[in-house]
């Protein structure tokens, strides 16, 4: 229903390059230039300002830019309404989540709406939860699942599901003998931590702020940009870790990996839905009322 045109312009706008747009449309790079040149020549404007190898949109690229994503927001919503009145859903509902809820959360609960929903595609974006907020706040997802809560005023938060963060480490290692420790000794014990932007790394820098602990106070070995990287290192290492619970079961399980306590400092927090402020519609609405009922975590 999108006009093709405005597809190719939005797709080359977003990608700043001309042969990835291409390979994303599935046609040929000169057939992305054609169209290209088509809408500059309808509206007498170059869209585009090539600088060498780079392209960039060009002032009158960006007020289309603004319109095309209007425009395409609208055509989703006519979409999803006309659809509902025949009770099916059909479309592309583009959304991002952090690492953490892309690994261990959502792959189950977004095989089990494609049984039902299977004429919705879904396009997972990953990153930490800075990232997937400017995603949000670009356009380039309609909405997202993040780890941490800021405070943008142009993007809603909605609680969906409630974690908790533990320090773990190896069951190899000599301070897996403890139960639990005391804050104070978290400065002199080597740890692992996020990445900045990580919203674990912002929920856990404001639970020991509560306890005059900084950041810069402690004892970090190394940051990493997953979850999975920091198991397997803490595997290889003498290190502690604050970990999600939703990510550790197995490790748990079979013994590879220890909670330790911190006495008198729990670690709690939510998981949010994050949309655009603004009344919710659409497939994002569909998706957010699917996963509030069916997780069973």
């Amino acid at each position: 229903m999108f006009d093709f045109r405005l597809k190719v312009f939005y797709t080359v706008a977003r990608r700043l390059n001309f042969t990835k747009a291409a390979e994303e449309l599935l046609i040929s790079q000169p057939a992305v230039t054609k169209h290209i040149k088509e809408l500059e020549s309808q509206f007498n404007l170059a869209l585009f300002d090539r600088r060498g190898n780079k392209v960039l949109l060009s002032p009158a690229g960006e007020v289309l830019l603004r319109h095309t994503e209007a425009i395409q927001e609208i055509y989703r919503q006519i979409e999803f309404d006309l659809n509902q009145l025949n009770q099916t859903f059909k479309g592309v509902l583009h959304v991002g989540s952090s690492t953490s809820i892309t690994q261990y959360i959502l792959p189950p609960l977004l095989a089990r709406f494609h049984s039902i929903h299977q004429d919705v595609k879904v396009e997972l974006l990953s990153g930490n939860t800075e990232q997937i907020e400017q995603a949000l706040l670009h356009k380039k997802i309609e909405m997202g699942v993040i780890e941490g809560k800021s405070k943008r005023r142009e993007i809603q938060y909605t609680p969906f599901l409630k974690d908790e963060i533990v320090l773990v480490c190896s069951s190899k290692n000599a301070l897996a003998k403890k139960e639990e420790i005391r804050p104070e000794e978290l400065k002199k014990i080597p740890l692992l931590l996020r990445e900045p932007g990580s919203g674990t790394l912002e929920v856990i820098a404001d639970a020991l702020k509560q306890k005059g602990i900084r950041l810069a106070d402690l004892s970090v070995e190394m940051q990493l940009g997953s979850t999975e990287a920091i198991k397997s290192y803490l595997q290889h290492s003498d290190c502690m870790a604050f970990l999600s619970l939703h990510a550790i079961p197995r490790e748990l399980e079979n013994g590879t990996l220890k909670i330790i306590g911190i006495r008198k400092l729990p670690i709690h927090r939510n998981f949010y839905f994050i949309t655009p402020q603004g009344p919710e519609g659409g497939l994002s609405s569909l998706l957010i009322r699917f996963l509030t009922r069916n997780h069973s975590f």
